[in-house]
């Protein structure tokens, strides 16, 4: 046992870690701050911006300092709190934000020049207009930016989700959550008592006060154990509530930590919810305020009274108020002594002064700290008289801040009490009560009391030696040395405040925003306050005016597995196959997933990569004849006496008059004019049609189709339903196809004359029923053939079968895309939520008719003449177009005038062609622009051409 521990935790097993390389002993659950500081380390890491070293600042989630990166087998996890982390055989982790090491960190340099690196530096030096150099210091600043380095490999961690529905939710299992909870449990109503740290109690775990003739501690397991005894409680230790939504909906996160579960997700949903969520000790501003060695006193508290380590053995005190003392009581009952107090008050309070006389520490009055000396772990406080004091921990306490997060994130605008110097919960919006410490009772029988309240139940508890409330609302010390910091996580200064104010930032928004004051993962929790102090006396006004700056949840980081749960790669979403899936699979198709959707992408031959299979499939489809699985389109069935005047409103183009037997193409728009989807539809029957979508928006366009009958026009006889899963769909496409479809198929005569462009005709293939349509996507002499999905493998294979006369070739989304994009028809990434009809050359769709969208279609906006259009672009023979290139001039090649939608290799044309959306591009077509990709620093000359570039007159499709 080392010189820093107190004594072993009874029963506790003892386990080896590593910190940065080196192996340590602690034991079995305690926090990995805690083990640590029991071996003598203090150095955990290093600051954001000027990267100074940085130690262990608290005991909870409020640290601001003391982040680790974690080291699994399967990767790493960065900015994890060394102060919750619960250590375990094997762990290892490591400082982060130092380089080479934390010891001996090059990054220290920003140190030296923290008088340049003021609040909006970076804006000021790199963002102006006149700035010729940013590209140059871009990549530096983005390699600088952030803490600790993500993990590039997946998380093998498992995590779930669950629902709880409950009539209490006590938030917070302190003295006032315990006696509100103890109350509840006797209504017979569920509850649940939730709780951040790992054991239930807070403030009452080794406290030497006593409640109703009991020491706190042995008083907190009585009642635990009573609650234990009731089935209606749940006791949730390790389960940290991060947000507050409406209905009394609230986010929380269960640490499991087990091999089988790591995290569980929990969503609330309380009748009625209890916050005793405590507060959180302030620091007080003065020089050198973030080194190694200062700590809040609740802090060094906790790590001598629950985890038995002395966070230091020359101990000094600096407060303005009473409940510091508490802790040096605590402490000096637990075997740690603190051998001076500074106190900046004039004179002590009773019980203050019974704690000293007791305990026999020297009090320094009417003074303060100055600022500390050392670097790498503070050795000595100066004080403001000049005085020096060695020490190798100093315990900070400038009063207490109640934890409002989760009344804020309901919108309830906190109120400041000038008794306490601290913002109070202000009215609520839902049914929640706020008790204890949150609500400003910071005395333990006071707590006791407001929980009880919070059920209706006025108890009196009996406690001995509890602080009173008394504070000198000091918030800062001038310091003739050293940096004051107000926010150590991302190293604001005091004098970054000032600077705010003279540059006329001094909305509490605009101050957080430009000085990046409290946007840290530790969201300003110690110094929120104290920043709004310095504010408002820069301002010289009250903090009331000043106001303070709305919390957002999550309250404290939450990990992106946690919140998916089991809902992550096939598991988020369902996984939809075609019927022919696993005829795809057995003949080499290489599956990608399109929505939720498994499509094939190639048909992979021995030795071929992507580009070959594709190229190949599309150079078939162009000289004989192709299929590819259509089922994944979207299928809605209009029916009923008005389905007729229902599509008219829709589309933008006339149905009224189509025939039966007959499909259309037609376009949707939204209802700000831009359009939403494109699609064919047959006429089945007089009043009955069949509907196609694009495979992304099916059910977007089923929802938007629902609401313009339920809203908009309910009094139109309509009804639509979903038919995606009852039909299975393949398009044969190809200067054969005819003759494909013709061996395959009965009962249709499939000749130009007799079955049209654009036709519809029912037949069979032996016994199965089948649909037949006559339309293009590729361009080619095509049909789409449908039957009843639990068909549909074999009518693929009768269709396989017959064409292999004339060696069809199956093909996939790739050749598909291929095909459309030489003949300039548009999907996905023209109709991309900012396109209009015009601009996609679609305006022979825009009817003269009222149909949805049509009156914002014309608003100026979307009429001018310089809207990006769609165009073609060719490469130079042997160039590859990049997707998502943007387009500039020769003569301007800073200002993009459009990008790239589409691109792929044409082997009808021999060479890369793209679709791109260029501003009035139609009048561009024959000029030469550069397409550059600035990620990777590409660039390259194209020609804009017209977006048809395959058979643009559709002889092909028409013969």
């Amino acid at each position: 046992m080392t010189r820093f521990r107190i004594q072993s935790p009874k029963g506790a097993k003892q386990i080896h870690f590593t910190f940065n390389g080196k192996s340590y002993q602690g034991f079995e659950g305690e926090p990995l701050a805690a083990a640590l500081l029991a071996n003598g380390v203090h150095l955990i890491g290093r600051s954001f911006k000027f990267h100074r070293p940085r130690g262990i600042y608290s005991a909870g989630s409020a640290e601001p300092n003391a982040l680790v990166t974690v080291l699994h087998p399967d990767g790493r996890e960065p900015n994890t709190l060394a102060t919750t982390l619960e250590i375990y055989e094997g762990l290892e982790a490591v400082s982060q934000n130092c380089w080479p090491s934390v010891e001996t960190d090059f990054g220290a340099v920003n140190s030296l020049l923290s008088p340049l690196f003021v609040a909006g530096f970076y804006y000021k030096t790199f963002m102006g207009k006149s700035n010729k150099h940013w590209m140059f210091f871009e990549k530096y600043i983005r390699k600088a930016a952030g803490m600790g380095e993500a993990s590039v490999e997946a998380d093998k961690s498992v995590y779930e989700k669950t629902n709880t529905f409950c009539d209490y939710l006590i938030v917070g299992a302190g003295p006032a959550g315990i006696s509100a909870a103890l109350e509840a449990a006797q209504t017979g109503k569920r509850v649940v008592l939730a709780d951040e740290q790992d054991a239930l109690g807070a403030s009452l775990i080794g406290t030497n006060q006593t409640i109703d003739g009991l020491l706190a501690g042995a008083w907190l397991a009585q009642q635990l154990a009573t609650l234990k005894t009731y089935p209606n409680v749940t006791l949730l230790p390790r389960t940290t509530i991060y947000g507050y939504y409406d209905d009394n909906t609230l986010g929380a996160v269960e640490r499991v930590n087990t091999k089988a579960l790591r995290e569980r997700h929990i969503i609330f949903h309380a009748d009625k919810v209890i916050l005793a969520t405590g507060a959180i000790e302030r620091p007080i501003v003065f020089g050198n305020n973030d080194r190694p060695g200062v700590m809040l006193a609740s802090g060094f508290g906790t790590y001598v009274k629950r985890h038995h380590v002395r966070p230091g053995t020359n101990v000094i005190a600096f407060t303005n108020n009473d409940s510091i003392y508490q802790q040096i009581d605590d402490a000096y009952e637990a075997g740690a002594t603190v051998h001076t107090v500074v106190d900046m008050r004039q004179s002590l309070s009773d019980y203050a002064q019974e704690i000293v006389t007791k305990t026999g520490i020297n009090v320094q009055l009417g003074k303060a700290v100055s600022h500390v000396l050392g670097s790498k772990k503070i050795r000595a406080v100066r004080l403001d008289d000049g005085t020096k004091l060695s020490c190798d921990l100093l315990i900070v306490s400038g009063g207490w801040t109640p934890t409002i997060n989760l009344q804020s994130q309901q919108g309830d605008k906190p109120i400041y009490d000038d008794t306490l110097c601290a913002f109070l919960p202000g009215l609520p919006h839902q049914d929640y009560l706020s008790v204890g410490a949150c609500n400003g009772q910071f005395g333990l029988a006071d707590c006791l009391k407001s929980g009880a309240r919070a059920l209706g139940q006025d108890r009196t508890y009996t406690v001995e030696r509890d602080a009173p409330w008394d504070i000198l609302p000091v918030w800062e010390v001038p310091a003739t040395k050293g940096i004051r910091f107000v926010d150590f996580q991302h190293d604001v200064k005091a004098s970054d405040i000032s600077l705010a104010k003279r540059e006329g930032f001094i909305s509490v928004e605009h101050l957080k925003r430009y000085t990046t004051l409290g946007m840290a993962n530790d969201q300003g929790k110690t110094s929120n306050l104290n920043a709004l102090a310095l504010m408002a006396k820069e301002r010289q006004k009250p903090i009331t005016e000043v106001g303070t700056t709305r919390f957002r949840p999550p309250y404290t980081p939450v990990a992106i597995g946690t919140l998916s749960g089991g809902k992550y790669g096939d598991h988020f979403r369902p996984t939809r196959y075609t019927p022919m899936h696993e005829w795809h699979i057995n003949h080499g198709a290489e599956m990608i997933n399109t929505g939720a959707w498994v499509r094939p992408r190639v048909y992979k031959q021995p030795g071929e990569t992507v580009t070959d299979a594709y190229i190949r499939e599309a150079a078939s489809v162009r000289n004989s004849v192709g299929m590819v699985d259509v089922t994944t389109l979207g299928k809605i069935e209009v029916v009923g006496p008005d389905a007729p005047e229902f599509l008219n409103r829709v589309y933008t183009n006339a149905w009224l008059k189509l025939p039966v037997g007959k499909a259309r193409y037609g376009v949707m728009l939204r209802d700000d004019g831009l359009v939403f989807d494109d699609g064919s539809t047959w006429r089945l029957e007089e009043n009955r049609f069949l509907m196609t979508t694009t495979t992304a928006n099916a059910a977007n366009v089923l929802t938007h189709l629902e609401y313009l009958l339920d809203v908009v026009w309910p009094g139109l006889k309509v009804k639509v339903i979903s038919v995606t899963d009852q039909w299975a769909g393949v398009a044969v496409a190809g200067p054969n196809s005819r003759a494909t479809i013709a061996k395959a198929v009965s009962g249709v005569d499939m000749s130009h004359e007799a079955f049209p462009f654009m036709g519809v005709m029912d037949g069979f293939m032996d016994t199965i029923p089948v649909k037949i349509a006559r339309l293009s996507f590729s361009g080619e002499l095509a049909y789409e053939v449908w039957c009843p999905s639990h068909y549909g493998l074999a009518m693929w294979e009768k269709l396989f079968d017959a064409g292999k006369e004339f060696n069809l070739t199956p093909y996939g989304t790739e050749a598909l895309g291929t095909l459309r994009i030489e003949k300039g028809h548009v999907s996905g990434p023209e109709l991309d939520g900012r396109t209009s009809l015009d601009d996609l050359g679609l305006s022979w769709a825009f009817g003269k008719k009222d149909f949805v969208g049509k009156p914002l279609s014309q608003r100026e906006g979307l009429m001018a003449s310089d809207r990006a259009k769609l165009v073609g672009l060719m490469s130079k023979p042997g160039q590859a177009i990049r997707p998502g290139s943007q387009i500039v001039t020769q003569d301007n090649q800073t200002r993009s005038i459009g990008h790239v939608t589409s691109t792929t290799y044409s082997p009808a044309l021999q060479n890369y062609i793209a679709l791109a959306l260029i501003q009035n591009g139609r009048d561009k077509i024959g000029d030469t622009v550069i397409a550059t990709y600035p990620l990777k620093n590409e660039q390259q000359d194209v020609e804009i051409v017209h977006p048809h570039f395959f058979d643009p007159d559709g002889s092909r499709m028409h013969v």
